[in-house]
This record gives C-alpha cells, sequence and structure tokens, in this order.
C-alpha cells in the first residue's frame, strides 16, 4: 500500500488539453459557474461533484474488531469504503478523519464541510458519543447523515432476518429476538426491529451485565432500550432459552453451541462478531436452522457493504434531505427480495456482486424519499 499510495484517486471529468480547455473550466470560465452558484444556490448540485460526493467522517474510536486505534489508523479503513462506494455505486466519497472526539467538535468538522458533500457518512465512532453526533447533524444538515454502523447494520439484519423466518415459517409479531450487543448496531437493530411489527415483549437486549430491563440504572441509549423491550433480569443465556432468533453485535465466543440447543424448535443464529463471532458457527448448525455471520469464508455473509452502496446511490439520486425510518425499512424489504427464488438455508442475502443489488436498493430509497416528501 505503501507504494500504491492508497485505494482512491481524484479523476477528471472534462478534458484539460488545450488553452480553450482551460479558459472554459478554470478561468475564466469558472467566474460565470460561480456566478450562477452564488445566485442560485440549488445549482451547486447541478453544476459540481457535491450531488455526487459523500464525506466518509471517522475518529477511529471505534474500528472494526480493532477498537480504538484513532484517526490515522482509521484512514485505511475509510479509503477502503470509499473504494467501494465507488465500485459497487459510483459515488465519489472522501475519507475524513477528525482528531478531535468531542461531539461539538466533530459536528462543527461537519457542518464546516457539508457544502462540499450531498451526504455523510459516520463510521466507526464509539457509543454512545456516534449517537449524539448523529442525531445533532441530522438536525441540523440539510443532507442526508446515515450512520452506517446504526443504519446499514439495521438494514442487513432486517432484510436477512425477513428471509431467514420466511424459511422457517414464522411471522415478526410471533418472533422472539435475543440481540447481544447494545452499542449503535444493537440499538438500531432493535429500533427497526421495533418499527417492522416485532413486538416489544419480544426482543430482549443484552449487554455485559446481562439483559437490560428497568430495574437497572440505565440511562442515555440503554435506558430507552429498558424502557422499550421486554426483558427481564438474567443472563444472556438466560434470555436464550426458548428464543427463536439470536443477533450477536458484540464479541466473539459468548455462547457455547449447546446454548443453541436451549433455544426453540428451528433457532435462527446471526453471530455478527468479527473476526470471531460469538458462537462458532459451524458448531452451531448442528442446532440451528440459519446461520449468518458477518464473515466471507462462511454462508450468509451479513456485511454492511450489502446496503450503502444502493442507498447512498438512492440519496443522492433522489436529493432527500435526510434518512428516515420509512427508507431504511423499504431498503431491507428491497435487500430481502433481490435474492428471489434463490432463498435458501445457505442464501438468506444476495452476494454483494449481484447486480440488481445496487439498482433495487437504491428504487426503494428514492421510492421512500417521495412518499416522505
Amino acid at each position: 500500500m505503501t507504494r500504491s499510495r492508497g485505494k482512491v484517486e481524484v479523476a477528471t471529468r472534462v478534458a484539460l488539453d488545450t488553452p480553450e480547455d482551460l479558459a472554459e473550466h478554470y478561468t475564466p470560465g469558472v467566474a460565470e459557474q460561480a456566478k450562477r452558484v452564488a445566485d442560485d444556490p440549488s445549482a451547486l448540485g447541478r453544476e459540481t461533484v457535491k450531488a455526487n460526493s459523500v464525506a466518509i467522517v471517522s475518529d477511529g474510536s471505534a474500528l472494526l474488531g480493532l477498537g480504538d486505534r484513532g484517526p490515522a489508523a482509521a484512514l485505511p479503513v475509510m479509503e477502503g469504503k470509499a473504494a467501494l462506494l465507488k465500485r459497487f455505486a459510483d459515488v465519489d466519497a472522501w475519507p475524513i478523519c477528525p482528531v478531535s472526539r468531542e461531539p461539538d467538535d466533530l459536528v462543527r468538522t461537519v457542518t464546516d464541510l457539508a457544502t462540499s458533500f450531498g451526504a455523510i457518512n459516520l463510521e466507526d465512532i464509539a457509543a454512545p458519543r456516534c449517537f449524539t453526533v448523529e442525531r445533532r447533524l441530522h438536525d441540523e444538515l440539510d443532507i442526508p447523515v446515515f450512520h452506517d454502523d446504526q443504519h446499514g447494520t439495521a438494514v442487513v439484519v432486517l432484510g436477512a432476518l425477513h428471509n431467514a423466518l420466511k424459511l422457517t415459517g414464522r411471522h415478526p409479531e410471533g418472533t422472539s429476538v435475543v440481540i447481544a450487543g447494545a452499542g449503535a448496531a444493537g440499538s438500531a437493530i432493535t429500533r427497526l426491529l421495533l418499527r417492522a411489527g416485532y413486538r416489544p415483549d419480544g426482543i430482549a437486549v443484552c449487554d455485559r451485565e446481562g439483559v437490560l430491563h428497568e430495574d437497572r440504572d440505565l440511562v442515555g441509549e440503554k435506558g430507552w432500550l429498558a424502557e422499550n423491550t421486554g426483558g427481564s433480569p438474567g443472563s444472556l443465556k438466560d434470555a436464550l432459552r426458548g428464543a427463536d432468533v439470536f443477533i450477536g453485535v458484540s464479541a466473539g465466543g459468548l455462547l457455547a453451541p449447546e446454548d443453541v440447543e436451549t433455544m426453540a424448535a428451528r433457532p435462527i443464529v446471526f453471530a455478527l462478531a468479527n473476526p470471531e463471532p460469538e458462537v462458532d458457527p459451524e458448531a452451531a448448525g448442528r442446532y440451528a436452522e440459519i446461520v449468518a455471520t458477518g464473515r466471507s469464508d462462511f454462508p450468509n455473509q451479513i456485511n454492511n457493504v450489502l446496503a450503502f452502496p444502493g442507498m447512498f446511490r438512492g440519496l443522492l439520486d433522489s436529493g432527500a434531505p435526510r434518512v428516515t425510518e420509512h427508507m431504511l425499512l423499504a431498503a431491507a424489504h428491497a435487500l430481502a427480495d433481490v435474492v428471489g427464488d434463490d432463498l435458501a438455508p445457505e442464501r438468506i442475502v444476495p452476494s454483494v456482486f449481484d447486480e440488481a443489488l445496487v439498482p433495487a436498493m437504491a428504487e426503494a430509497i428514492a421510492g421512500a424519499a417521495k412518499a416522505d416528501a
């Protein structure tokens, strides 16, 4: 990578081969363009890269499975995200890795840069700071703010779960779900499941101390989760007994395969921690009807790359000012539908290389944006 100088680059979209080209695209011609934008700010999206640009913002405080490695370590990861957006959705994206972690500073940095971008992607920012930053930016900006650790993960999980329920003859309102992990991903999954028709008393969310419930002294996002789900005192393994679905977005090695055996008949296991899943996938498969992980070397890889390229394509093309729950639900159903007749226990999500995926997701986002307008 030292010799290749990263994963992304700038490429020109106009010819700059003659003095006439320079006169048109730089000086003096660009002055007329600047005047048009000054007189009509809406022209910015038509005449500049803004309408196809995304800022990928991370402070490196919750980096992949590496934890807090700082903004410098975040840069190659965000570059990779930018490369994926270009490859799969032809979106121009740039990594922004601020040094300060103060929410006020992060919000100020993004708002100061927002003129140059059509959307913002927050990535790998530790909870609970990520919730504060995302919600403030959502309120202050007139462009979409997409937190991939929340929105992207929730969309892919809901889409995969939709297909898993179809295969096991279940419906959301009658399905019990245990979620391990009460950070950004676990919180967003819970909220989207509730919007998708899963009953509050059918969802239990767990952190390191066990099930979140109202008798625990919890505040902030965990407090909300405790008040709006049906958890009762106990451990993760206690909650798992008799449950239909396990969703892990926490840490590896939390469960033994025998814990899966205590679940309801034909259980569904999404063990998404990376690089080590919460339970060994092959061993869990002895008891579970469907097993998914976040890894590419097992079937049913639940990875955010299934969601964010098509979602950003739809957000940019529709000119939507914000991300809504209606969009997330539409995207999840679109993702599930791409699998089509190939649906099987080892294929509940499409391949990222499926050419139908990005257009389907973009169309779903654009349709939801039109309905929201």
